[in-house]
């Protein structure tokens, strides 16, 4: 019985100092365990207009105050060094774990092996939230997703009525074709109003104009099923010499423009006609005093013998960590991003812009209760439509050629457009030269 009374005294002895020692405290105190660290999860985008940036803000305080175990932060980039910069990040291996991208960029970044597949997390969003199908071919490739589709951009035609009625056009009837768009083009040429805003500068803006162009005219493929380039082919340089037809009716600065050169035009009048994405809606509403109702928009007019197309530009998201804890984190991170009404407030960080791609959020009251939509709530129903009959250069066929991204980052289309803007060369030679650039790109 001694015996058993020593040996139960020494277990308590035991457990009395082990935990002492354990908390580090003083005799007799008992200290709580240490609270685990949140986990912590860096988020680059490259939205960097303040109103911008103060939606993203709010998604993340929101989460985070539902999720005190994860600890999200943003930071901002800008789009012109955005490439250079998360490039240096992955070779540091101080890259962040979210990257806001476009899918081109993402080829060049799978180059490096730090992006991740998203399969396990894609599966489980698009069960709940049910991704529209345009956007997930730019992101697929070897069997895999590369990244989660946040929102898209669709280019349409925008025209102000109050324009057509002053140059005797049906304001209720607009332009369906290419020669319809020219003919509209130059009827309002000459009441002294340029027809239409078209770019020729070496710029982002103008690769994506001519390619909504050659889509409405069959020539999306610029590669072809095995990976080969495409691009020199009769319906292209058709779409070229469309192009320079109807650039003679845009401003003389063109080949200077950026993006906010065309806005600027539309808004004050200058041009009648502009073929562009949803942020005209916005610029619409703040720089003029005209109703709602006068601010046209219509399907990009195609050929006869063409289709009904657009330029459509998914914005995504990559996830750059394999720690499967962080990786857990960014999972609930957009669970609660695409919950339909913490995401119709997010796309309409710049309303018509960035068009919802998730069919949960169509008929959410976050997305058409904004002031802006519910006032152009016709305009909006269009962009909407037009999700459906986009494309991207490069991303139209099964196999996706790597050089893809190199392509875009060089703007080749923009830059034959000059040629045959500024050096008046011909559709076929800009075309042709186009075409040999993309062949010593892609090694062919």
């Amino acid at each position: 019985m001694k015996t058993k009374h020593v040996v139960v005294l020494c277990l308590l002895l035991l457990v009395a100092t082990g935990t002492a020692f354990a908390g580090g405290g003083k005799e007799g105190e008992v200290v709580e365990p240490a609270e685990k660290e949140a986990v912590e999860i860096t988020l680059w985008h490259m939205e960097n207009i303040p109103a911008r940036v103060e939606i993203f803000q709010g998604v993340i305080d929101s989460f985070n105050a539902q999720n005190p175990e994860i600890r999200v932060k943003q930071e901002v980039q800008d789009w012109t060094t955005a490439r250079e910069k998360i490039m240096a990040a992955i070779r540091a291996k101080s890259a962040p774990e979210i990257f806001f991208t476009i899918p081109d960029l993402t080829l060049l970044l799978r180059e490096t092996g730090a992006v991740v597949a998203v399969d396990d997390i894609f599966a489980e969003l698009d069960k709940k939230y049910r991704f529209q199908h345009s956007a997930l071919k730019p992101y697929q490739g070897e069997g895999h997703y590369w990244a989660v589709p946040t929102y898209s951009m669709v280019k349409v035609l925008w025209y102000r009525k109050d324009l057509y009625k002053n140059a005797g056009l049906d304001p209720e009837d607009p332009p369906k074709t290419w020669n319809e768009l020219l003919d509209y083009t130059k009827t309002i040429s000459a009441t002294g109003v340029h027809g239409i805003g078209l770019p020729a500068s070496k710029h982002m803006d103008v690769d994506q104009e001519i390619y909504t162009f050659m889509v409405t005219n069959k020539a999306e493929d610029i590669f072809d099923a095995e990976g080969n380039v495409n691009f020199n082919n009769p319906r292209t340089v058709d779409a070229f010499r469309y192009y320079k037809e109807l650039v003679k009716y845009a401003p003389s600065d063109v080949t200077s423009w950026g993006w906010a050169e065309p806005e600027i035009a539309f808004t004050q009048g200058i041009t009648a006609m502009d073929m562009a994405k949803g942020q005209f809606v916005r610029q619409y509403d703040e720089r003029t005093d005209l109703p709602p109702e006068n601010l046209g928009v219509t399907p990009v007019p195609w050929p006869e013998d063409g289709q009904r197309g657009s330029l459509f530009y998914p914005n995504g998201l990559n996830i750059l960590t394999e720690d499967t804890e962080k990786q857990e984190a960014i999972k609930e991170f957009l669970m609660h991003l695409f919950d339909p009404e913490v995401y119709g407030n997010f796309v309409n960080m710049e309303v018509g812009l960035f068009v919802p791609i998730t069919e949960t959020s169509f008929d959410s009251k976050s997305y058409w209760e904004n002031p802006l939509v519910a006032k152009y709530s016709e305009q909006v129903k269009v962009l909407l439509e037009s999700n459906g009959y986009g494309r991207l250069f490069g991303f139209t066929t099964e196999k996706v050629n790597k050089a893809t991204g190199s392509v875009a980052a060089q703007m080749l289309f923009a830059q034959g457009i000059q040629k045959m803007v500024i050096d008046n060369w011909s559709p076929e030679d800009a075309v042709s030269w186009v075409d040999d650039k993309m062949r010593e790109i892609a090694g062919q």
